[in-house]
């Protein structure tokens, strides 16, 4: 048996950043390890359009993962946030100060419109800039109607907060034990890595679980052996198509797969 701990999958602690991300981003991490997505990436020049077929208004590299990577989503997810300028604002009204927003900031053209997006400590905030908006402007938002807006509208508020005291000294932030949730997909990216770098489900296992943990529980019918093959059979499903479920895009038809390149 090849010793695959060298290997980039290997290591768990790799995977950590995996624990804070939304959907959109997970989305983005399944995506990303598609090998036909890759090869439309090499040949973009010739493909320009290509991005519309995965769920992208634009391709994104796929080198990188979703702390550095800013996907552009076709349409919108639920979380997007559309910044207008205020057409009556009240006279005591917040401006549009880039700079005042806290956390780290991305600002992109994804070939329609100005995209923000910034990370703050446990929370990803994008917005939607109306071509007419300035920086000094007063502003509204404007957000879907969905499942998501009652903890939008929390993280607005307190984005506003932060922008308001944003000369303050920033305390430190306790984040939240990652949920169950968050661990399943980060196995499930470990696990879809080790796969695609040829593993073997035992391999899998060792590199998720430990050696002994798997020396011990490698039942024929159950313990690591069921647990190793569920992560492989949900991460491969996640990167041909069900990674749409995660960035709300429409899924495709039933018994199709995600397209695949066209071959030379």
């Amino acid at each position: 048996m090849a010793d695959r701990s060298t290997e980039p999958w290997y290591p768990t602690a790799a995977y950590l950043y995996v624990l804070h991300l939304d959907g959109p981003a997970l989305a983005w991490e399944y995506l990303r390890r598609h090998p036909d997505y890759r090869l439309d990436w090499l040949r973009r020049r010739r493909r320009p359009d290509a991005g519309e077929r995965w769920g992208l208004r634009l391709l994104e590299d796929p080198a990188l993962d979703a702390r550095d990577a800013h996907p552009a989503w076709f349409p919108d997810h639920d979380t997007v946030v559309q910044l207008y300028p205020d057409a009556d604002p009240q006279p005591d009204a917040m401006p549009f100060e880039f700079w005042r927003i806290p956390g780290s900031k991305h600002l992109i053209h994804d070939g329609k419109r100005l995209v923000l997006q910034t990370h703050g400590p446990g929370a990803c905030l994008r917005f939607a800039l109306a071509p007419g908006l300035e920086d000094g402007m007063a502003f509204a938002y404007a957000a879907r109607t969905s499942a998501h807006l009652p903890a939008l509208a929390g993280e607005l508020h307190k984005l506003a907060a932060a922008t308001d005291a944003a000369h303050a000294v920033p305390a430190a932030t306790a984040r939240a034990r990652p949920t169950s949730a968050a661990l399943q997909e980060l196995h499930t990216l470990q696990a879809l890595d080790a796969t695609l770098a040829g593993a073997s489900l035992r391999e899998v296992a060792e590199g998720l679980f430990g050696a002994d943990a798997v020396a011990a529980r490698w039942y024929s019918d159950g313990g690591l052996r069921s647990k190793a093959r569920r992560l492989v059979r949900r991460a491969l499903e996640l990167m041909r198509g069900g990674y749409r479920r995660l960035a709300q895009l429409p899924l495709l038809e039933k018994g199709r797969s995600a397209p695949t390149a066209d071959r030379p």
